[in-house]
């Protein structure tokens, strides 16, 4: 469908010709004088609520990575090196681990990390993303999309090594890209279209650069990556279409759910495959 060339919006099917939607066209003609001053002002409803301009979801979640990263270091694991010990006893993802009863990994693992500058600058993207999908999803969705897009990206980690170890908020934070680029691509905003684009191509910039990275380093966990990409895309899309105002809280609900019975699904194919013979 066609949209509208001044704010974004959808144009009704069928607006052959038509560049402009009819709230702009309006919003032209007041302030041209061509409409009396007193004549009531047409009010359009806004696909997306905007949730104002929170962070604390974020804070928390940066807070809590760099607790676990301080308590790390005062245990004696390494600020560069540590060893895989050191990262499965502090609870990172392990196939064999997580596959054998120890399913909680697949959460810890995210705030565990394999040194300085890997925590550096999964935060820095994370303060980045995570208060962008703060503000346009509101703090529990955000967490919603968080959470299961790091769970999924853990189980991506195992389908693509199962023995190896995996640390990290990566995952969950393509997840927030891959919700945000669904969002930004399916949503209706209320924004001039050249502002959604201009953070659609950063967006998609920043997950093509990170994924080449990625398949050129021997260290990168790619499962974990594209796991969680892939899963915050099917939230985004589907906050999208179904759910973008956060006041329809049994729809983003239905998503939520819809999202676990998907990530559960995943989860019992991959230990079908691993645990069979």
């Amino acid at each position: 469908m066609a949209k509208c060339a001044q704010c974004g919006r959808q144009l009704p099917p069928l607006s052959f010709g038509k560049k402009i939607c009819q709230w702009c066209a309006e919003y032209a003609a007041m302030k041209r004088g061509d409409v009396p001053e007193d004549a009531p002002q047409k009010v359009m409803p806004v696909a997306w609520t905007a949730a104002g301009s929170g962070r604390l979801v974020t804070q928390i979640l940066v807070g809590v990575n760099v607790a676990v990263f301080i308590a790390m270091a005062m245990a004696g694991v390494s600020l560069t090196e540590p060893t895989i010990r050191q990262l499965l006893v502090w609870g990172a993802n392990a196939g064999p681990f997580t596959f054998g009863g120890q399913w909680w990994r697949l959460i810890t693992y995210m705030f565990v990390h394999g040194g300085v500058f890997h925590i550096a600058f999964n935060l820095w993207c994370l303060w980045d993303l995570g208060i962008l999908c703060e503000n346009l999803y509101g703090p529990w969705m955000y967490l919603a999309i968080y959470f299961l897009s790091g769970i999924a990206g853990g189980l991506g980690s195992v389908a693509w090594h199962p023995i190896n170890v995996s640390v990290g908020a990566s995952g969950a934070i393509f997840g927030l890209a891959g919700a945000l680029i669904a969002s930004f691509k399916l949503g209706e905003f209320s924004l001039p279209a050249g502002a959604i684009s201009g953070l659609l191509r950063n967006l998609l910039i920043f997950v093509v650069i990170n994924v080449i990275w990625g398949f050129a380093s021997s260290i990168t966990d790619n499962g974990a990556h594209l796991g969680g990409l892939l899963m915050g895309a099917i939230m985004g899309a589907l906050v999208a279409v179904v759910a973008p105002d956060s006041r329809r809280i049994g729809r983003r609900a239905a998503v939520v759910v819809l999202s676990c019975a998907v990530v559960g699904a995943a989860w019992a194919l991959l230990y079908h495959l691993l645990t069979r013979g």
